[in-house]
């Protein structure tokens, strides 16, 4: 109990993060599973909790689309439906234009000028669909052709 405390103390961490980590300490199955339990009970594990903190703070860093949010808490060891359930909480009232939006004028901020194929590269990796890549870069060739 004392070392998933610990492990605890350097930030939030998923139950599947405390279990791979306590098995991974040596610790038996039972004793996991009681240790989670345990924490849990106590409020130090909440997957819920852990998805909407880790969401709020992803998306001030980096905004991303809903398909990258929930691969990295699918990574992170959040359920499929528990991810899904707190994307579409984060979300509510955010369409994927408007993030697509916010995370390029982040990248900008920083003085960067991205050319049409890196801005591409950003939203995709981003995890963004590719309805609103495209709409997103037709405007960006507009105000290209704009330019010129």
């Amino acid at each position: 109990m004392s070392i998933a405390v610990r492990y605890l103390a350097r930030r939030d961490r998923t139950v599947a993060q405390v279990e791979r980590f306590l098995a991974h300490k040596g610790a038996t199955t039972p004793e996991v599973r009681a240790v989670v339990v345990r924490l849990s009970q106590l409020r130090y594990l909440d997957d819920r909790a852990y998805s909407n903190r880790w969401i709020e703070a992803r998306l001030a860093r980096q905004p991303m689309g809903r398909a990258r949010l929930e691969a990295e808490l699918l990574a992170h060891g959040v359920t499929e439906s528990l991810a899904g359930q707190a994307i579409r909480e984060a979300l509510r009232g955010l369409n994927e234009e408007t993030l697509a939006r916010r995370a390029l004028s982040i990248v900008k901020r920083t003085g960067r000028r991205l050319t049409p194929g890196q801005t591409m590269r950003l939203l995709r990796q981003r995890g963004f669909e590719d309805e609103t890549v495209e709409r997103i870069m037709r405007g960006v060739l507009d105000r290209e052709d704009v330019d010129r």
